[in-house]
């Protein structure tokens, strides 16, 4: 049986943050179903993000990783009119384009560098209480390991279900999602540097320059709605797109293909009824998820696998305190964000009847 102090389930970045923070201080497996990072829709990562990198010691390498500054954000919303907000206003400079599949494999790799051990593909299939921690079962490369544990963090994103035995209950909040191309820009074409948020009668749009020459096109909508039906097809999708007046203007530095089929994902919020338990706690996604309107989900999930690091450790020492001042902290994030999040879409009034609006104007904050 493999030991160690914490085992770490999910490498995102919630998941290798945690471990990267607590590897010099305690034995940490970091398991993850992926061998490595896999493209992602593409992040935006808030420039607040700046000091919390560089607290953890990773500003240098992130800068060494050559994501896209963003320095405008544009956006129609509640208005035809077009609102701009410049990032020479912000103390903390421009926020980020990732290219999320070379942070996440800085953060794996750090989190290695620093001591951790890393076991991916692996995949739990397993998980008993012991005396004095944890059993978890693991299928790696068709082999079944038992890992002896003192201490679980499931950084395994919103749909994680691993400590739901454990008292870990999530409730979703909303039924978004969220579908997705990638295209290619054209060189020195007039969209770089640059995001752009706009509204519709049944969703909204978002669109933003990656790095490397890429752009990404992404759809939000309720799982339910006919509009998502736009999803099926990369067609359907452009289709649909096609019907606003103004989004094309964005698009225009672009190519994207009709063929294939558009990346969808789960983009509801959710939230787990308590993020702690007895010998385990939660990060991330897998404790507490953001609409993407909010564009803070990369700095939460950076946050909290910072936090549950810190929370880790202290309960580890016998303060009996650390669950519950990390489960406050994650309280007063989640009422800041629910009051945001309901502040940001009432400003949208154009489409009261449309079922989508309409949900939204009567969820409380």
């Amino acid at each position: 049986m493999l030991p160690a102090d914490v085992v770490i389930v999910g490498a995102g970045p919630a998941g290798a943050t945690a471990a990267l923070n607590l590897a010099p201080l305690r034995r940490v497996l970091l398991v993850d179903r992926r061998p490595e990072p896999t493209d992602r829709i593409g992040e935006s990562l808030a420039p607040a993000a700046r000091r919390l990198l560089s607290d953890m010691g990773l500003w240098a390498d992130f800068l060494a990783d050559a994501h896209s500054p963003c320095h405008v954000t544009r956006s129609r919303w509640g208005t035809e009119a077009l609102g701009e907000q410049d990032a020479l206003a912000n103390l903390d400079g421009p926020g980020w384009h990732l290219d999320r599949r070379r942070f996440e494999e800085r953060l794996r790799a750090t989190a290695v560098a620093r001591g951790a051990a890393l076991l991916a593909p692996a995949s739990p299939v397993g998980l008993e209480r012991t005396g004095d921690g944890w059993c978890l079962r693991l299928e790696h490369r068709g082999r079944v390991l038992d890992v002896a544990t003192r201490w679980i963090i499931d950084a395994g994103g919103r749909t994680s279900g691993l400590l739901k035995p454990f008292g870990a209950d999530r409730r979703a909040r909303d039924r978004l999602i969220c579908g997705w191309l990638h295209g290619t820009r054209t060189a020195g074409g007039p969209g770089g540097g640059l995001t752009y948020t706009e509204s519709a009668p049944d969703g909204w749009w978002y669109t933003a320059p990656l790095p490397d020459g890429r752009r990404v096109l992404a759809w939000h909508t309720d799982a339910d709605l006919p509009a998502a039906e736009a999803l099926r097809t990369a067609a359907g999708l452009r289709s649909h797109a096609a019907r606003s007046p103004t989004l094309g203007a964005q698009l225009s530095d672009t190519r994207f293909e009709d063929t294939g089929t558009p990346g969808v994902i789960t983009a509801h919020g959710s939230v787990l009824v308590s993020p702690v338990g007895d010998g385990w706690l939660a990060a991330g996604d897998a404790a507490l998820s953001f609409d993407p309107l909010s564009s803070q989900g990369l700095f939460n999930a950076l946050f909290t696998g910072l936090a549950a690091a810190e929370a880790t450790d202290r309960a580890l020492s016998g303060d009996p305190s650390a669950t519950s001042d990390y489960a406050g902290t994650l309280a007063d994030i989640d009422a800041a964000y629910r009051r945001n999040l309901a502040a940001w879409y009432a400003l949208e009034r154009r489409w009261p009847e449309q079922e989508f609006w309409r949900r939204r104007a009567l969820r409380e904050p």
